[in-house]
């Protein structure tokens, strides 16, 4: 999907006015604005509404980002950072080099179940976030282009294009955080991203009921290929 850049100036006025606020609370105070943000989108939402309903001064919320654009690229990076974090500490956690791609396209869709339309919808129409998504989507997709690589490395998936299949996940990926896959199917975000891995893991795993490299193929007297018995 390509990013437009949306022609509605998103960025606030600057303020002089900064309250120094201690760690704990801005951790806080930075969870609790991103819960809004993944949840409505950032377009609509002021950095007013926001100090209301955060229950701060808008001179404690300026302490957090020194803009409204400031805090919506932290809540972003934040959002991509920690999925990150916790997928790969799943992942990690998998001895089964088979199973690792399935860990991780269900915590990719996991992940998503976090943020709203109206979160997407504003992230890649908005360039500096779109920016940050294309970055995270390729990243994703050089990842499951290395699991696929270890598990061919270690014999449990029979060698292909692994470049492919990632451009492949990567295409799903925006499909399905667009809205139009899910759609189409009707499924979750979560539904699609495991029968991803289902196709993903049938195509690639070696041993009986893969198909034979054309080289060993035989032909019928017909023409058409049949595979070794």
């Amino acid at each position: 999907m390509t990013a437009q850049t949306d022609s509605r100036d998103r960025r606030p006025r600057r303020t002089a006015r900064r309250r120094v606020v201690d760690t704990g609370r801005r951790e806080e105070l930075l969870r609790q604005a991103e819960a809004i943000i993944l949840a409505e989108g950032f377009t609509s939402v002021t950095m007013d509404e926001l100090a209301q309903r955060l229950g701060c001064s808008k001179a404690t919320l300026y302490s957090l980002a020194s803009t409204k654009e400031q805090l919506v690229l932290a809540v972003t990076r934040a959002f991509f950072r920690d999925a990150t974090a916790e997928i790969e500490q799943a992942v990690q956690a998998e001895p089964d080099a088979r199973q690792r791609i399935r860990v991780y396209l269900t915590g990719v869709g996991t992940a998503m179940r976090r943020h709203s339309h109206a979160f997407y919808d504003d992230m890649v129409g908005y360039e500096p976030t779109a920016q940050i998504y294309r970055k995270n989507s390729a990243a994703a997709a050089h990842r499951v282009h290395e699991l696929i690589e270890e598990g061919v490395q270690s014999g449990v998936f029979r060698a292909l294009n692994g470049h492919f299949a990632a451009q492949v996940v990567a295409v799903t990926i925006d499909a399905v955080q667009s809205g139009v896959l899910l759609e189409r199917t009707g499924l979750t975000a979560g539904d699609a991203f495991s029968e991803l891995g289902d196709l993903l893991l049938d195509g690639l795993s070696a041993g009986q009921g893969a198909f034979a490299p054309s080289s060993t193929a035989g032909r019928s007297p017909g023409g058409q290929v049949s595979t070794p018995r």
